[in-house]
């Protein structure tokens, strides 16, 4: 086992929110964003596989002065290019997308960084690295996002919280049911799509997933 010292944990991570458009059923984008935001989102992924880079900078735009209003950070997916151009808060890259150090490079200080980690080698890779957070994905089983490796499952969670010096954020399958397991076996942050952006109330289902982020979890009693 690795021996690590746990960075500082980013407040911000606690309900992430990753954008769908799909998945928001055809309601306005930019509702189901701010509504999420006022239920308690803490930070914002921009992830966008189809449009243009004109119209991803522009819906980057529009989303940022969004945010900025509610002090929410606004990460870019993948996208060095458009995460400059909107002077966003940070980047998430895959392990196909820009290196770390090219990333950490041309973005600066003082910028987000946040990284996927797919297997257990991505993990003690990522310890020569100063990342803002690590994305264990997928935690579970998604029809979201398919490309990816097996599912971690809660042990895999647990090897990779004991093996890792970063805050770890969880995504993939996450919802209510089982945000609280998730915390309990090692992450920092719960990462969401469909479980706000399809929810008929983004609002609340973001608030009903802070309360399980926030609140401590009740004693157990037993039975007599």
């Amino acid at each position: 086992m690795v021996t690590t010292t746990k960075m500082h944990t980013n407040s911000n991570l606690g309900l992430y929110l990753v954008t769908d458009e799909a998945s928001c059923l055809g309601r306005d984008f930019y509702w189901v964003v701010e509504e999420a935001v006022k239920g308690g989102v803490t930070m914002v992924q921009l992830r966008e596989k189809s449009l243009s880079t004109r119209a991803f900078i522009d819906r980057a735009k529009r989303l940022k002065d969004l945010l900025e209003t509610y002090n929410v950070p606004l990460i870019i997916n993948d996208r060095i290019d458009v995460a400059l151009a909107v002077d966003a808060d940070g980047v998430h890259i895959g392990q196909s997308d820009m290196p770390f150090q090219a990333a950490h490079r041309l973005l600066g200080e003082g910028k987000i960084i946040g990284l996927s980690a797919e297997k257990q080698s991505d993990v003690l890779e990522a310890e020569h690295w100063n990342l803002s957070y690590l994305a264990v994905s997928p935690l579970f089983a998604t029809p979201t996002k398919t490309d990816t490796e097996q599912p971690w499952e809660l042990e895999g969670l647990q090897w990779a919280e004991m093996n890792s010096r970063h805050p770890l954020v969880v995504i993939g399958g996450l919802h209510t049911g089982n945000a609280r397991e998730a915390l309990q076996h090692g992450a920092s942050g719960i990462a969401v799509v469909s479980a706000i952006c399809s929810a008929p109330s983004p609002r609340e289902a973001a608030q009903q997933l802070k309360t399980i982020i926030t609140t401590p979890e009740p004693f157990k009693t037993l039975n007599n």
